[in-house]
């Protein structure tokens, strides 16, 4: 199993929240692209969209599937990533860096202890797996 950056948050629906101040990067982690296969396409929330903590933000569509992303924090989307319309591949070779899919201002940080941190998150992977 790849690494899982320490200095995430992560939601049982596979989301990562990347904190820095009160602005969150979100994506979805390597265990879920691995799990999805090739993206082939993004639906991402326009910016200014305000979005509610696990409230549908978007769906990501790979060729086995289409699946959709929940926000992990409330806040306001800031910034979408536009590189993954043209290259939504980015999504599986980078997750945790170019792949990421948006940014929000978190109406409310204490929602990030709600999260998993990196330990909890690989540990319920592992349970998911059946190992």
């Amino acid at each position: 199993m790849s690494s899982i950056p320490e200095d995430n948050k992560y939601a049982k629906s596979h989301e990562y929240a990347h904190a820095e101040s009160d602005v969150a990067t979100i994506g979805i982690t390597d265990y879920a692209q691995a799990q999805l296969g090739d993206v082939v396409f993004v639906e991402l929330p326009q910016v200014g969209t305000q979005l509610d903590a696990n409230e549908e933000l978007g769906s990501i569509e790979s060729v086995k599937a289409v699946s959709e992303l929940f926000a992990p924090v409330s806040g306001e989307v800031v910034e979408i990533n536009e590189a993954l319309n043209d290259n939504p591949a980015l999504v599986n070779t980078d997750p945790y860096g170019d792949g990421w899919m948006i940014r929000i201002r978190m109406s409310d940080p204490t929602e990030l202890d709600e999260l998993m941190n990196a330990e909890e998150y690989e540990e319920y992977i592992e349970k998911e797996e059946g190992h």
